[in-house]
């Protein structure tokens, strides 16, 4: 398979996603759905959000890396229309200035493949805000990476990034009262999904990216075991309609940023070390 073959599978699996999920999940899957268009159902640990009743507890001080386009820029408007501080990370100053302006966040200059610069971001939220409620780890690089600098490029943007900026981010997590960190991951990287013939994900020899997300699992169970203080999750929010697919299909942003919205809001009771989609519970 050469890489543009590769590349469009990659595309294809993205335009398909959830799609085929396992028949015994669908009638649950489709019925949570419906309750939570009505406004009742979803987790029972979502209830005691901190955003569900005004006043129950202080909006969140959230950072979303990569939020200037796609699912993050989605979920932070989301979380901004609940109420919530929300700080656009971005690497570009222009295009994070311009979403944060449109959506009603506060901009940060933030590449997570950049020591300084992820340490500069945590710094001025440190000392705008005090503390950091919520991390939203959602920057991330899709290269068909079938040679050592692509597929450098790629771990260093979805794992090693990960790792610069939950570091950086933990000493401001510990001063929250409810500190979440939320890793954007995807069923590529869940060896139950590309090992199910019933799953888009198995015909999809993603071998670095997929290796990547599954690299982004391990560091979100190990950061659950080392740091139990904070709630660290994994989802993956499916196949989605973004600049990766490039118009070759997907679902609207908007219904993607769902589980990632329903994560980084989670109460108290709420779960850590677990790997989260439309359904519920991803296995690994």
């Amino acid at each position: 398979m050469n890489l543009i073959d590769f590349f469009n599978d990659m595309l294809a699996w993205k335009a398909v996603g959830h799609v085929a999920v396992r028949a015994a999940d669908k009638e649950d899957r489709d019925a949570g759905a419906r309750l939570r268009e009505n406004g009742a159902g979803g987790p029972r640990w979502r209830s005691t959000s901190r955003s569900r009743i005004k006043g129950e507890l202080d909006m969140t001080v959230t950072l979303i890396t990569g939020a200037n386009k796609g699912l993050g820029r989605e979920t932070a408007r989301r979380l901004i229309k609940e109420g919530h501080t929300v700080y656009i990370g971005a690497r570009s100053a222009e295009r994070g200035q311009k979403a944060a302006a449109e959506l009603g966040g506060r901009f940060v200059q933030l590449d997570v493949t950049d020591d300084a610069s992820v340490a500069s971001a945590l710094q001025v939220i440190g000392e705008r805000e005090g503390r950091l409620d919520v991390l939203v780890n959602n920057a991330g690089a899709a290269l068909p990476a079938l040679n050592g600098p692509d597929a450098l490029q790629v771990f260093d943007t979805n794992v090693v990034g990960i790792v610069r900026v939950t570091q950086a981010a933990l000493p401001l997590l510990r001063k929250s009262a409810n500190p979440v960190v939320v890793n954007i991951s995807s069923a590529l990287g869940s060896f139950w999904a590309v090992t199910n013939p019933e799953q888009p994900a198995s015909r999809v020899p993603a071998i670095v990216y997929g290796a990547s997300k599954a690299a982004v699992s391990m560091l979100t169970l190990q950061y659950a075991k080392a740091v139990p203080e904070v709630k660290f999750n994994a989802v993956d929010p499916g196949s989605t309609a973004t600049d990766l697919t490039a118009g070759r299909g997907g679902r609207p942003v908007g219904q993607s940023a769902e589980v990632i919205v329903r994560m980084a809001t989670i109460g108290t009771d709420g779960p850590t070390g677990t790997f989260q989609w439309d359904a519920g519970e991803l296995p690994w």
